[in-house]
């Protein structure tokens, strides 16, 4: 029987582990932190319950194929529950579009502010479309881009499709209003990309959400990373908790197995989870051209979250609740490129109780407030700044977004940070997507599902191709399921 080890138990490590397992590899992996999940942790207090990563769900084939490679179905494990609108995004002049699958509702709420835009509505759908079904139906997500040729096969059809430009210079093709460019432009953020920089070959997550829609699970995100581990035990994998790799022990350039709480375990083939300058951190026998290219790279913004128990309910809330600033570009600018912390700020605001009562007390609310910043390139001291921020964070939303009595409402409050992202996640420099996804660290450009001089380390996960987010990373399974099945070991 073969064996893997998987560093790590994010969603791309399960969804491996569950198709290795399958296949009838022996599969083990090991886990840094209490519980499995990597980013997608849950955080429970005085009877509020917060998903502290992931907080939706796209794409439900994509977790659908997972379970079927394991003859289960999804169904059995989770209850997953559809939303409309997908978010409501409030702009700064207190305008706002419910963003929904629905043409018909949003075309007659964007024919409010400009009836050119409503008219090119479906032909930026049309336009996301192409692009989803080369990335999704085609199957590039999923094949990995290990080699020179198979991107210089996609770049024809990528220019064909404008997949190579930036997205939001696309998305301004077809939208003049400032509300409608943000609401298509947007989504590459959710991934940690500069919607300024990135390429559009991002831009299919629109369609990607019309066809499949956006789901939340009942008891929230965890109840998705408890199907995964329930399924890949039930087939025979091992997971350890409390069990940080501190060691890939590597000889003759094979890798031969990890260390892990002082013992060795021997694998044929390793694959990480882990981000991808701690995993060659911590091979000692690398030579110095890896550690320039890893240490090389543009890494991603980071993001600032609160946890909020609240002992009110407010209608201006829905599930999933963009709040912006006047600035766009220039906002995005201070976070990616100067690295500075801004007076000003844009958020998301996730409210789960409003859809499942259980991850709130009653007549209360259960509220995750996610606000981007740059990473911890910029030297902000967060154990110092955490409670000021937070505190103008919270009067913003009651003073100038107009929740009433916000602050007195509140009887739980706790803080994650980029500090907290580097120290509990081994996230390089606090970002939890790794490197930012410009064309230049993307396809074959990013950090390969395998590794170019150990042949037997693999990579899943946001670190690697095609990148973060929940369908990204379950995507990036299939990819290195793949490579690994080509691999004579």
């Amino acid at each position: 029987m073969k064996s893997a080890i998987i560093i790590g138990s994010g969603f791309g490590a399960l969804s491996l582990g569950i198709r290795l397992q399958a296949d009838n590899w022996k599969v083990q992996i090991f886990e840094k932190n209490q519980f499995p999940g990597g980013h997608a942790q849950q955080l429970k207090k005085n009877g509020y319950t917060f998903d502290m990563g992931p907080s939706l769900i796209t794409a439900p084939d994509i977790i659908n194929r997972i379970f079927e490679k394991a003859g289960k179905n999804l169904n059995d494990y989770v209850s997953l529950i559809p939303l409309d609108p997908f978010y409501r995004v409030y702009f700064h002049d207190k305008s706002y579009i419910d963003y929904s699958g629905d043409s018909d509702k949003m075309i007659n709420q964007m024919r409010k502010f400009n009836s050119n835009d409503a008219d090119n509505y479906l032909k930026f759908i049309q336009k996301s479309k192409e692009i989803y079904k080369a990335v999704i139906e085609d199957g590039l997500g999923s094949t990995a881009f290990n080699n020179l040729g198979t991107m210089l096969k996609f770049i024809p059809r990528a220019t064909k499709l404008n997949a190579l430009l930036p997205a939001y210079k696309v998305a301004s093709k077809y939208f003049e209003d400032f509300r409608h460019r943000f609401m298509f432009s947007f989504h590459p953020l959710f991934i940690g990309g500069n919607p300024f920089k990135v390429p559009s070959v991002y831009l299919m997550i629109s369609y990607l959400e019309k066809a499949g829609g956006v789901w939340f699970t009942t008891g929230g995100m965890y109840s998705l990373v408890q199907a995964f581990v329930n399924v890949f035990q039930e087939l025979g994998g091992e997971l350890y908790t409390n069990s940080e790799v501190s060691e890939i022990k590597v000889e003759n350039g094979k890798v031969k197995g990890i260390i892990s709480n002082d013992k060795y375990f021997q694998s044929d083939i390793v694959i990480s989870n882990a981000d991808v300058t701690r995993t060659y951190s911590i091979i000692k026998s690398q030579d110095e051209s890896t550690q320039k290219t890893i240490s090389g790279g543009k890494y991603s913004m980071s993001a600032f979250l609160i946890f909020l128990g609240i002992k009110k309910k407010y209608k201006e809330l829905l599930h999933h609740t963009i709040i912006l600033s006047h600035r766009y570009k220039e906002l995005v600018t201070d976070i990616f490129d100067k690295h500075i912390i801004p007076d000003d700020f844009s958020m998301y605001v996730h409210a789960p109780s409003k859809t499942d009562a259980s991850m709130a007390p009653k007549g209360c609310e259960s509220v995750y407030i996610l606000v981007p910043v740059t990473n911890l390139q910029s030297g902000t001291d967060w154990e110092e700044e955490k409670s000021v921020y937070g505190e103008k964070i919270i009067n913003f939303l009651q003073n100038t977004f107009g929740l009433e009595d916000f602050k007195e409402n509140i009887e739980f409050i706790d803080y994650f940070t980029p500090k907290d992202f580097l120290i509990q996640r081994n996230s390089s420099f606090g970002t939890p997507w790794g490197l930012e996804p410009v064309l230049t660290q993307t396809a074959y450009f990013r950090q390969h599902n395998q590794s170019k001089k150990i042949k037997n380390l693999f990579f899943v996960g946001a670190g690697t191709h095609p990148g973060a987010g929940l369908p990204g990373v379950m995507l990036s399974a299939e990819a290195t399921e793949k490579l690994i099945k080509t691999y004579i070991v």
